[in-house]
Order: structure tokens, then sequence, then C-alpha cells
């Protein structure tokens, strides 16, 4: 069977696990398995711009509802500034004022920078979400479609509560740990390939 659709992996993990009474089980097996590879992989494929306009006087803003971590967050004035992080403690402890943002942190599920932005800036956030989860209507992602070991191998081994020291649930570990391992390190070669790397003055 091909573990190309939602419906199709749920039946590959029934006949893999060889039960037939965990049929309302397997979608949570499932969730966790994308929970635990949203924690670990970051892959070009997760990578997403943002774009949004600072307000005058206001320093908090809504990070994205699938934000997962930050990889660059900047002022696109000319030229570029990028924002440096720091925590929120440190940052609550300056007293940054007003003018043109050069700090951020994040807050709950916001962000904030600082100085408290005078005017209007169009900020960009590139960053890391999630994959999008497995649903009726959401049939396929791009972890299914390019690396469908993984979400068999991890909604295997998230069972263990039910299988209860299942023999297998070492291989299927290994299989998971395996298949991250080896789509991340792919991921980096491609992203560093071709032409050496080379230091901007």
């Amino acid at each position: 069977m091909a573990l190309d659709t939602y419906t199709n992996l749920k039946s590959s993990i029934a006949n893999w696990l060889d039960r037939d009474d965990l049929s309302l089980v397997i979608p949570d097996f499932v969730a966790l398995c994308e929970s635990r590879f949203n924690r670990t992989l970051r892959l070009r494929s997760m990578e997403q711009k943002d774009y949004a306009n600072t307000v005058g006087g206001q320093s908090n803003y809504l990070l994205p509802p699938n934000y997962l971590q930050m990889r660059e967050f900047r002022l696109n004035i000319n030229p570029t500034i990028s924002l440096t992080y720091v925590s929120p403690e440190i940052f609550e402890a300056w007293n940054l004022g007003s003018g043109m943002p050069k700090f951020y942190t994040i807050i709950s599920n916001e962000i904030r920078i600082g100085p408290t932005p005078a005017g209007v800036y169009e900020m960009e956030m590139l960053f890391w979400r999630k994959f999008p989860a497995l649903t009726a209507t959401i049939t396929t992602n791009w972890v299914l479609a390019n690396a469908p070991d993984i979400y068999l191998y991890g909604s295997l081994m998230e069972a263990e509560a039910f299988l209860q020291n299942d023999p297998r649930i070492a291989l299927w570990k290994m299989g998971y740990d395996t298949a991250t391992l080896e789509l991340q390190l792919q991921d980096d070669k491609d992203r560093h390939s071709g032409s050496a790397l080379t230091v901007q003055h």
C-alpha cells in the first residue's frame, strides 16, 4: 500500500501493528509523531517569510500561528537591519526608549521589539513553521510526500504505551531516528552544495 495519503498511512500503521482494536487511537499516534518531528527537524521546506509594518508606539506583535523558531528577524530599510535577540529578562531590564528597533525578544505568543518604534518600518520575519497536521481534509503534506518512513516509523514508535514492551519498538525507533537524521543531513547538504562558502566584507 502506498503511503501517500492520511487514510493509507493509518491503514499501514494498523497492518504493521497487526491489531484491529486501535482504529480510534491511531490518529493519536500520528499526531504524537508530528509533534516529535516538528520539535527536531529544521528543513528548508519548513521555512516561511512573513511581512508586517510596525505601528508607532507599539512594541508587541503576534507571532504567526504556525511559528516554531526564529531564523532571522529584520527591518527592511536601506540598508536592512537584522535585529538582535535578547532574553526576556534582559529586554525587560533595559530601558530602550523610543526610536528605531534594534532588539527583539519572544514572550508567550508575541514578539517584542525595542526601542519602541517611533514610526512605520517593514518587518521581515524568516522562521521555521510547523508542517500542516494530517487530517480528513488535509490528506498529505511535505513529510508524507517526501519521507513517509518518518510518519510510519514515528507513529509505530508512539504506539508503545498500547503495545507494552513489544520487541519491535526498538527497530521502529531505529528506523525513525535513521530516517530523520538522513533527511536533516540531506537538507543541510543541499543548502550548502555548489560553490564554496565565502565571507562577504
